[in-house]
């Protein structure tokens, strides 16, 4: 598990790269000062974006393969994340800000609708 990135994930990249070909400024990475610490984060629109792996963060849309071994550790392990996940989101948007969540495999079938989301999102924050 020590191989598996926190911080700039190939998802993450990808995302990073659709926004410098259409212009999106503006953002801080994994911005410490906001509760979750978001992947991206627009602090003047208070507009925050996480950027989920399918696997790890357990897509809706996917199906997640458990390992063959420690099952019931990998079950929690999944469910952890999704509970984390969706804390990070509920207390963001307490605190008034607009949350984004983008999946892995949406990036990889149309990265420039998730562009047009951003686009959307802070247009009207």
């Amino acid at each position: 598990m020590s191989a598996i990135r926190a911080k700039n994930t190939k998802p993450e990249l990808l995302v990073r790269k659709v926004f410098r070909k259409v212009g999106i400024r503006g953002y801080r990475l994994h911005w410490n000062k906001v509760a979750g610490r978001p992947d991206i984060v627009f602090p003047k629109k208070k507009v925050a974006v996480f950027v989920h792996g399918c696997y790890w963060h357990g897509c809706p849309h996917c199906k997640l393969t458990l390992p063959k071994t420690h099952r019931a550790f990998w079950r929690a392990k999944f469910k952890r994340n999704k509970e984390r996940d969706a804390h990070k989101t509920k207390d963001l948007r307490k605190l008034g800000w607009r949350v984004l969540t983008v999946w892995e495999h949406q990036i990889k079938k149309d990265a420039d609708q998730i562009a047009a989301r951003v686009v959307k999102a802070l247009r009207d924050a």
